[in-house]
């Protein structure tokens, strides 16, 4: 995918302040002109349809499941807060919430859309044509990264509508302002997510000679972060702090369940999970480990927060996904100024 710069040959020659200013702007400009015909790409592929049609699928099959405890709650009950989101959030059956399917499959867009962002350029022999453009080198990969972006956004969008839609056809209610609130909430947060994994594809394709090969080192970074993450985080808790099989004391669990938690937020999965789960579910008071001594304590004074403080819940994680993206882009950003591009 090369983007070029239109000339007009005909066009009359400026001369002066008027066209040092028209070279400016062409200058800084560069990067829009790279991401337009990036995004452009990226939204007539094959892969974007099959991807958004994926998540989709999982999206809808996930809200058909919660729909129907939810219908069933809402006629036994009229003072559920907040009912449309449990649509985002509730798992029954064995079939992972919404947000949850996001967690999965969502790193897939971010790979699919930055894996051969720079090496698909160098085995087509078009790099060295496109670094030559009257723009700044950096806005190269700055435009490559922005048209990704924006095509991962519209991507999750697409297919929350359309999930939002279904939910609304199966419950018979839509949501309310302060629901379609901590939705866009729960986008932005998502669309971050997706970026660090947008980023560490980038830096894969810069790095890399060839795109299978970013896509295979992707990939399978994915699966020991996002499947084999839990697994590990278990083995390593079991290691260190073992709860005895005989006469196992309060202590030795907690002291199991904080360790594998810790290792589990080493995880950008979990982070997304954790910042979106309390995002999503106004009735959610933390973040971290819920140890009741009298379970009728916390189901006689329900309690729903406010947004502000789901936020002031959720800014760490959100605050460390956004460090996550800023180091990989520069680091992806790094390698490609300092590399060299031959003919």
């Amino acid at each position: 995918m090369t983007a070029t710069i239109d000339s007009a040959p005909d066009a009359p020659v400026e001369s002066g302040a008027g066209h040092a200013q028209a070279r400016t702007d062409r200058l800084t400009g560069g990067w829009r002109i790279v991401a337009r015909k990036e995004f452009a790409d990226h939204i007539h592929s094959v892969r974007f349809v099959i991807l958004v049609v994926l998540v989709a699928l999982a999206g809808l099959a996930s809200v058909h499941s919660a729909s129907g405890p939810i219908r069933a709650a809402a006629s036994a009950t009229t003072d559920v807060p907040s009912i449309f989101l449990y649509l985002f959030t509730l798992a029954p059956d064995r079939v992972p919430a919404f947000h949850e399917f996001i967690a999965i499959l969502g790193p897939l867009l971010g790979i699919a859309f930055g894996f051969d962002a720079v090496n698909g350029e160098r085995s087509q022999r078009t790099l060295p044509r496109l670094v030559s453009q009257p723009i700044h080198r950096d806005e190269v990969i700055n435009g490559k990264f922005v048209a990704g972006l924006g095509a991962i956004a519209l991507a999750l969008a697409a297919v929350m509508l359309v999930v939002a839609g279904y939910g609304m056809l199966r419950l018979g209610i839509g949501p309310s302002i302060g629901e379609v609130v901590r939705m866009v909430a729960f986008f932005i947060v998502a669309v971050v997510y997706i970026a660090l994994w947008l980023a560490l594809a980038m830096l894969l394709s810069v790095v890399t000679r060839r795109a299978a090969t970013a896509a295979l080192a992707g990939i399978a970074i994915w699966l020991v972060f996002t499947l084999f993450g839990g697994l590990i985080a278990g083995l390593v808790a079991d290691t260190v702090h073992p709860v005895p099989a005989a006469n196992p004391t309060t202590e030795d669990v907690l002291d199991n369940a904080r360790l594998e938690q810790t290792v589990k937020r080493f995880s950008p999965s979990e982070l997304y999970q954790e910042a979106t789960g309390v995002l999503l579910n106004p009735s959610r008071q933390t973040t971290g480990l819920v140890v009741e001594t009298d379970p009728t304590i916390s189901q006689a004074l329900p309690s729903t927060l406010a947004l502000s403080e789901s936020l002031v819940l959720a800014w760490w994680q959100v605050a460390v996904l956004v460090g996550g993206v800023v180091v990989l882009f520069a680091g992806a950003y790094y390698a490609f100024m300092r590399q060299e591009v031959r003919a």
